[in-house]
């Protein structure tokens, strides 16, 4: 018989999996049997990450096997990370030496934390940009305790979505931390700074949610400073440009996204965008590289005819990778004619904002405040913990109905009364 061919998918998060998922329907639609063609995916560690959860307090419900979801679907894990990508071999290098020949490749490697080259800030500063990274930040919170100057002061870094999310949980978490060793736990002792280059902190949401985000910021604690330029970082707190020092034992870098590196493993002469995304058509393919294609923060697609391209979000990294493993099992299948376009004509926004609630902004330029406060948070708890999860049970059908190539309709606003 002839060896089985393979449609290879880089990256577990959420367009890794979606694309795994997109690829196991197509496959099963088109009654291929799994000995014709294997469908793998390689990520470094057996979890898929709920990457939007990671400032929460609780981790675990961030962490959901890759197993569960991949097995009953026929997917085979490797577990591993890319190092080397030939698409005119059609081949991946793993670190560990593995070579991997691909029939079709599915880019979904993600983005990660762009930390700016500030001294100390590699060494010192915290971040909760992966579940490793906020399980470090955890243990740290858990074990301050020694007094002494900046002991319960936090300083975030970057006042984006991550850094206001993060920065209006930490007053509550650092209580508990307090509370864990015997001291009082709401007390004038704990302090939070958000420092952000931008003149207001929270402006990037637009103005319709500011009022929201200074609210919360009032609620829950934090003290935010815009135009605060950052010299150096060290394990006792911050020193800024003009001189001040600021004394604190936990510095937290919320300071933007950068495509994997791996998308910068491919030749120069490919398109990306500022953020080192890979340009991709409406089909999600990477144009000059013959079956490969791209999905989620590693690549850069048009989202509607009006100029707006995807953002790094969950909202369009699900669709893109459903569509991206949809289309290259087609692609692989020699039916052109079945392949989906990609199109996200909506776009909302929804900054969780402690216990104060949430903001829920609507379009591109996030205009329209479609909900605040409590109201809010009920739409940011049903999104974070069940929308974005894939089916539970390890259900066969359930999971493969979830990776049709379709764009989700805009969450519902919760009906109020």
């Amino acid at each position: 018989g002839t060896m089985p061919r393979r449609i290879l998918v880089i990256g577990g998060g959420f367009a890794g999996l979606w694309a795994a998922a997109g690829v196991a329907r197509a496959l099963d639609a088109a009654d291929v049997p799994p000995e014709r063609v294997e469908i793998a995916l390689v990520n470094p560690d057996p979890f898929h990450a709920i990457r939007v959860r990671c400032y929460e307090a609780a981790l675990d419900p961030a962490r959901v096997p890759l197993d569960a979801v991949l097995g009953p679907i026929g997917v085979r894990r490797i577990e591993g990370a890319a190092s080397m990508i030939d698409a005119g071999r059609r081949a991946v290098t793993l670190h560990d030496g593995t070579v991997l020949a691909y029939d079709r490749l599915v880019l979904a490697a993600g983005s990660q934390l762009w930390r700016p080259p500030l001294p100390g800030l590699a060494e010192h500063g915290f971040d909760v940009d992966t579940l490793a990274g906020a399980a470090r930040l955890a243990a740290h919170v858990d074990a301050l305790g020694e007094p002494g100057e900046g002991a319960w002061s936090a300083i975030v870094i970057g006042g984006g979505l991550v850094g206001i999310e993060i920065a209006c949980e930490l007053r509550e978490r650092l209580g508990a931390a307090r509370a864990r060793a015997g001291l009082p736990g709401d007390t004038a002792a704990i302090r939070v700074l958000l420092l952000d280059h931008a003149a207001e902190p929270g402006a990037g949401m637009g103005a319709a949610a500011l009022p929201a985000i200074r609210a919360a910021f009032a609620a829950t604690g934090v003290t935010a400073r815009g135009g605060a330029r950052i010299a150096a970082v060290d394990e006792a707190g911050v020193r800024l440009e003009g001189g001040e020092r600021i004394a604190a034992r936990t510095v937290i870098a919320a300071t933007g996204m950068r495509a994997s590196p791996l998308a910068a493993l491919l030749p120069e002469s490919l398109a990306r965008d500022r953020l080192g995304r890979l340009k991709v058509d409406g089909f999600l393919q990477v144009a000059a590289l013959p079956g490969v294609f791209a999905a989620g923060d590693i690549a850069c697609a048009a989202a509607d005819d009006l100029g707006h391209e995807t953002a790094m979000s969950c909202q369009h990294a699900r669709p893109m990778g459903r569509i991206a493993g949809h289309n290259a099992a087609c692609d692989l299948l020699g039916r052109a004619g079945d392949r989906v376009r990609f199109a996200a004509p909506d776009y909302v926004t929804i900054l969780d904002l402690g216990y104060w609630g949430a903001a829920y902004t609507g379009g591109w330029d996030r205009a329209a405040l479609v909900a605040s406060g409590a109201e809010a948070k009920a739409v940011k708890q049903r999104i974070n913990g069940q929308r974005i999860y894939p089916p539970p049970g390890g259900n066969r059908a359930a999971i493969l109905e979830a990776a049709a190539p379709v764009i989700q309709a805009a969450p519902a606003k919760p009906a109020t009364g």
